[in-house]
């Protein structure tokens, strides 16, 4: 376990979109515990059709930098995860998922209903549906990976900004794969990004419903 730099509320609060990296190497053990993080997250039906390409070596950034709209942070982050979600993942993983959840006290009952659930809903999925669907499922172990980084003492940059077909041609994805996200990691280089300020509370949640102030 690499040690804590930052409580998760710092890390939370204190964290900017780092505008440039160092390029500092980050060891591996260090890499395999943010991505840890993320396999843990939440996952519809437990699922988990992330699937996560790590682009650390600097032919590889050159190239990804230039399916991301020339972003100097994906050449620049000592490591850049591609976030991705399968849209085949439920057809492969759903008798590896029952698997699981059988071994770790499903019932019996419950796992067979899922198989035929789960399939039955899946498969009637659109395509704009299914992406939104992976894009759901994705961001939550996405988030996971950025605060775990956070607080390790990394810093870190989601980027929305790329070609999905470019980004597809570099990584040599299969055709199932949609791009969600990128996510730099490493050490800031020169200044922070400045504090955008965030909203008031009452300005984005309700109670209730909306429009009523949250008591």
């Amino acid at each position: 376990m690499a040690k804590i730099k930052k409580t998760l509320i710092q890390a939370i609060e204190e964290r900017r979109a780092t505008p440039s990296f160092d390029g500092t190497p980050i060891p591996a053990e260090d890499l395999k515990q943010i991505l840890n993080a993320g396999l843990h997250a939440p996952s519809g039906f437990n699922l988990q059709p992330w699937r996560f390409i790590v682009v650390q070596s600097l032919e590889q950034k050159k190239k990804l930098r230039a399916a991301s709209f020339n972003q100097a942070k994906v050449e620049e982050a000592s490591a850049v995860i591609v976030a991705c979600g399968d849209a085949d993942a439920w057809r492969k993983d759903l008798d590896m998922m029952l698997k699981m959840g059988r071994n770790g006290g499903m019932p019996e009952a419950y796992a067979a209903q899922a198989e035929v659930r789960v399939s039955n809903y899946m498969a009637n999925f659109s395509t704009e549906q299914m992406q939104s669907w992976l894009t759901k499922q994705v961001t939550l172990a996405f988030t996971h990976m950025l605060l775990m980084a956070e607080v390790m003492g990394y810093d870190t940059a989601p980027m929305e900004g790329f070609e999905q077909e470019r980004v597809h041609e570099v990584l040599r994805l299969p055709m199932s794969y949609w791009v969600v996200a990128l996510l730099g990691v490493g050490h800031l280089k020169g200044p922070d990004k400045y504090n955008g300020g965030r909203f008031e509370m009452g300005h984005t949640v309700f109670g209730e419903e909306y429009g009523k102030p949250l008591k």
